[in-house]
């Protein structure tokens, strides 16, 4: 059921969705069936004058500061996208540094909610969240256990921000909920972790391991978070499109090689190269790969009642469509 709201305000609105997330509320709000009286778009750098969209207030804003209680009074919030997160810190990885601003961001910007009487928070949260096991299931419901990984930060801070979400549905009810845990999420221009597997000349995985990935368009991820915005709909939902597929064919797809490593080389490899500062992926990182989280979508589809545009084949194709139209 779609409803009138005040304002809503997006974080880490300069970020890879967010751009996106806040050009489709800017393009809802200029539209005759407009359900968006403000957009309030923060991010802790702040937007060259170049990049804004009329119709929306940009504010450069830390989601670990205190003024964004004050923030969200001055503009009526009512709905927050929380959108902002941190992946790696880089070569050197500040463990605290992700934390603060992943699991202390967001228990910020949930008593600034609290403070300012915000109806509602939207926060992406991730497939990581489920963790990197071996016995995880074939297709993870959102039912399944978030143990995260303790070896890898960004996995375990998902979990614990999921965790500290849990606590707050039970203590705090009146800020209503929606949580997406995307799985890999491409489109023209994404430029990370998992599009670096594709960049060589052949395509590197591990023996004996399949190596699923379940993928979704950015313009779904965002459209999913807009349709949130502007809906009552609350709950807990994966986001992927439908179907998987193995690096292996991925790799045909991508018309290159495939060679699959020993697992004991490639550990052997990141212990060698993470002693010596060269990379801040140790051998744990191999379980990255090796016990991929696969991500059942039947919720999103039947009760957030959502259909992906694109299968994970589709998104695939798309993503190498796209950027090899920017390379020619």
């Amino acid at each position: 059921m779609s409803k009138n709201i005040t304002s809503v305000l997006i974080t880490g609105a300069g970020g890879y969705i967010g751009r996106i997330v806040v050009k489709k509320l800017a393009a809802l709000k200029a539209s005759d069936d407009a359900k968006i009286d403000a957009i309030v778009a923060t991010d802790v750098r702040e937007t060259p004058k170049a990049d804004q969209i009329d119709g929306v207030t940009y504010v450069t804003a830390d989601i670990r500061s205190r003024d964004l209680a004050a923030i969200l009074e001055e503009h009526k919030v009512d709905v927050v996208a929380h959108l902002a997160a941190m992946v790696s810190a880089g070569k050197k990885d500040d463990r605290e540094l992700l934390y603060s601003i992943d699991v202390l961001g967001t228990k910020n910007v949930l008593e600034c909610c609290l403070a300012a009487k915000v109806s509602k928070i939207i926060v992406t949260s991730s497939g990581a969240s489920y963790g990197y096991y071996a016995d995880n299931p074939d297709w993870l419901d959102e039912n399944d256990a978030l143990r995260g990984n303790v070896e890898m930060p960004y996995s375990d801070n998902k979990r614990q921000v999921e965790e500290m979400l849990s606590r707050w549905r039970r203590d705090h009810p009146q800020l209503k909920q929606l949580i997406l845990r995307p799985g890999t999420v491409l489109g023209d221009t994404a430029a990370n972790q998992i599009t670096a597997l594709f960049d060589g000349r052949v395509v590197m995985g591990l023996r004996g391991a399949a190596i699923p990935f379940v993928l979704i368009w950015d313009d779904d991820v965002a459209e999913i978070i807009v349709v949130g915005a502007t809906s009552d709909k609350t709950g807990i939902f994966n986001l992927a499109g439908d179907g998987a597929l193995t690096m292996q064919e991925m790799a045909k797809m991508l018309g290159k090689p495939f060679v699959p490593l020993p697992v004991t080389l490639v550990k052997g490899a990141l212990w060698g190269l993470s002693k010596l500062g060269l990379s801040s992926f140790g051998p744990e990182q191999v379980n990255f790969l090796r016990y991929r989280p696969v991500l059942a979508n039947r919720r999103l589809k039947e009760e957030f009642g959502y259909i992906p545009r694109k299968t994970t084949r589709e998104v695939f194709e798309y993503f190498l469509e796209t950027r090899s139209h920017a390379q020619a």
